[in-house]
């Protein structure tokens, strides 16, 4: 035991820069990696543990861990390939109706929600702990609820990840919003998280996106902010075809309905769409997996014996594996969604609205199919139904583009290189920055040299600029119009922890 730690001592010694030391901030602890941005945060972590000296610092959210015991395996889990894992408690879950006073005090703020919930002495005091006490090269702050803390970073390289672009996510939200108090609530809050942006994403040293149409989106209300895009990815080996048989006329649909977009969109379809394809397909059947289904899904399942809403499951690939046709109806949110990559690399047919598959490089008709309306998302399973060659080519041709484009493991090594970079700049005491890999303010085009691909109509989706559908050009508009009204001259300096 004693030469293998002198061989370590030895190694690092003779190589002083081979690992560097980064301490890791995250707003949950990214174990188990079910789904979202559980699985984004497990495999990017994982991979950068693999390669240098990773100080995990995060906070438990109850709703995912909610036990002492639940905590305490993810953390030994994480331990395996981390340096060290520390785990806080969230302050406002500790106090009776502490998420609700928080929502209450960011009314009367100039700071958005976003910016309020996660503020914590304990977990500042612990930052500076771990600073002290371990060689720091950069700190990774996994979202921009944790960019308070930053003011204590100001001598590390600092990154900062963007799993969307949060105030355009609300203010599509509130676009949606039939509630009229709500959709006020909505609106300034998207409103104060522009300015926010605005004001702490130019202080970190990079930017780090899903997507290059997020990056587009940030760039254009951030002037001269570094970004870059490292895409949501994919484990391979654990999502793969099965080459099982396959259930006729059946469906899948796979997402955490506490989530809005999942939410709103299961609604969608068990109200719009369900109803249609039912009338033209009577012995079609659909398996909706995700925790917390809301009231009228649960309803659609009781009367409904053709239609199961199976809540959360802890393996999906079975489900997934029986299904002919996987659909994706999500028409909100941000980001990219790893449920449709997850199903590519399974080789499913798949039929989904083009804005679930914004910032994806896909092309409908080649690895699948996209439907804008409830009748467009029946005309396209029911063909998908008719068609076995067309399910065949699709899976294969989705498989394949998420083993080219798509995998953790490339992803990871990308991440790598940007960090290096970045530490390397700052110890040769040049400005801090990514040595020629980022942009300040512009964005690559699409990895096929366009705007996006081509949608089935002509118009086109994917990477740089979506162009919206013609369904959805309304609403985009109400959206473009309450975010040209946002101010987008604030001073670019980060609020000192728990001001405002």
């Amino acid at each position: 035991m004693a030469s293998r730690a002198a061989s370590e001592a030895d190694r690092q010694a003779a190589s002083p820069r081979a690992r560097l030391g980064i301490l890791w901030l995250s707003h949950l602890v990214p174990y188990p990696p079910r789904g979202g941005v559980l699985q984004r945060s497990f495999n990017l972590l994982r991979s950068v543990a693999e390669r240098h000296d990773v100080h995990l610092l995060a906070f438990n959210q109850r709703a995912l861990l909610p036990t002492a015991e639940a905590l305490e395996r993810s953390v030994v889990e994480l331990r395996r390939f981390c340096a060290s894992v520390h785990a806080l408690p969230i302050p406002s879950d500790e106090r009776p109706l502490g998420r609700q006073r928080t929502y209450l005090r960011s009314l009367v703020s100039a700071r958005p929600f976003t910016a309020r919930w996660l503020y914590s002495k304990d977990m500042e005091g612990r930052i500076r702990e771990i600073l002290t006490r371990h060689h720091i090269d950069l700190v990774h702050v996994d979202t921009i609820s944790l960019a308070t803390f930053a003011r204590l970073l100001a001598n590390y390289g600092r990154v900062l990840n963007h799993n969307g672009v949060e105030s355009q996510m609300m203010a599509q939200r509130a676009s949606l919003e039939r509630n009229p108090a709500a959709r006020f609530y909505m609106a300034q809050e998207a409103w104060k998280l522009r300015r926010y942006e605005t004001a702490v994403c130019g202080a970190f040293d990079l930017n780090v996106t899903c997507s290059c149409l997020d990056s587009t989106r940030l760039a254009g209300h951030v002037p001269g902010v570094m970004v870059e895009e490292i895409p949501n990815g994919v484990d391979l080996s654990y999502f793969r075809p099965t080459g099982g048989q396959e259930e006729e006329r059946s469906l899948v649909a796979v997402g955490g309905m506490t989530w809005y977009p999942n939410r709103r969109a299961m609604i969608w379809f068990a109200r719009d769409i369900w109803p249609l394809l039912k009338r033209e397909e009577p012995d079609v059947c659909m398996t909706v997996i995700g925790r917390e289904p809301p009231p009228e899904v649960v309803r659609l399942g009781q009367r409904d014996p053709a239609y199961r809403a199976v809540g959360f499951v802890e393996d999906i690939r079975p489900v997934v594996a029986r299904a002919q046709v996987y659909v994706c109806p999500i028409r909100d949110g941000g980001g990219t969604r790893l449920k449709v990559l997850d199903a590519l690399a399974m080789g499913k047919a798949m039929v989904a609205h083009p804005i679930a598959v914004e910032g994806i490089d896909v092309e409908p008709g080649e690895h699948l199919l996209i439907a804008e309306t409830p009748k467009q998302f029946v005309e396209k399973i029911r063909l998908l139904f008719a068609t076995p060659e067309l399910r065949t080519r699709l899976a294969e041709e989705g498989r394949r583009l998420v083993e080219e484009k798509y995998d953790f493991e490339r992803i990871g090594a990308k991440l790598n290189r940007l960090y290096e970079g970045i530490v390397a700049r700052r110890r040769d005491g040049s400005s801090p920055g990514l040595g020629g890999r980022g942009r300040t303010s512009r964005t690559r085009s699409s990895p096929r040299n366009s705007p996006g691909t081509p949608r089935q109509d002509g118009s086109r989706i994917g990477c740089c600029r979506p162009s919206p559908p013609e369904a959805s050009s309304a609403r985009r508009r109400r959206e473009d119009s309450r975010t040209e009204a946002i101010d987008r001259s604030p001073p670019r300096t980060i609020p000192a922890p728990g001001e405002g």
